[in-house]
């Protein structure tokens, strides 16, 4: 019994130590590293206007992953591949494992909703477009997009800046870390309006997948 708690307490301390380890990352930076704060603000909350998308509640193992692809090429940002060439996998996994407990909602956005564009992402979302072989977005991402499991991540509350232009990288061929090219494949069947309606539509839901308050549901 000695033996195990020393062992429990030993595990204890180590995840500790790497909770601590990572909010240092996040908080100042590490290494060659510059802060996360800069760009995706002290509590994850994102800068919606200027793209950068909020990170807070995220699942780890999924943004562990995102930073790796950013090392490897698979994802393709001049800001995020220096940064993601200067963090050893410890460091990887300490910050992604923080910043995933935070739970700040997006930042503001000085874009207004646009509420038609809103409740034709909702359809997209929910029903997908068959005629073009499409699925609807919440078959992998969850009801009102609040993500499943460390494979499809998150999208309630996410800035539409940032969806919009994720969906064109797939489209486009710059981001390739999805698995068996899903993404790829349903970006190529999106055009550019349907491209800014489910990114308006996640864009007005908080990041429990409820819509928010300052947009009424639309019909679905």
């Amino acid at each position: 019994m000695i033996v195990a708690l020393a062992i429990s307490l030993t595990l204890a301390q180590a995840v500790a130590v790497q909770a601590a380890d990572g909010k240092d990352i996040f908080l100042h930076g590490g290494g060659e590293a510059p802060t996360c704060t800069a760009c995706h603000g002290a509590s994850g909350e994102g800068q919606p206007d200027a793209g950068f998308p909020r990170l807070a509640g995220l699942n780890a193992t999924y943004m562990e992953e995102q930073i790796k692809s950013f090392k490897e090429g698979t994802r393709k940002d001049d800001t995020m591949t220096p940064i993601a060439k200067a963090l050893p996998e410890a460091d990887r996994k300490a910050v992604a494992a923080y910043v995933s407990d935070l739970t700040s909602s997006l930042a503001p956005s000085e874009e207004k909703p646009d509420k038609d564009s809103i409740a034709k992402g909702a359809e997209l979302a929910a029903h997908g477009d068959w005629p073009q072989g499409l699925a609807g977005c919440n078959q992998c991402h969850g009801p009102g997009g609040i993500g499943v499991g460390t494979v499809f991540p998150k999208l309630a509350g996410q800035s539409a800046a940032y969806i919009e232009k994720q969906l064109n990288d797939w489209k486009a061929g710059s981001r390739t870390n999805d698995p068996l090219a899903l993404m790829a494949g349903v970006a190529k069947k999106l055009d550019d309006d349907q491209i800014k309606a489910v990114a308006a539509y996640y864009a007005s839901r908080n990041p429990d997948g409820a819509m928010a308050s300052e947009t009424k549901e639309p019909a679905q």
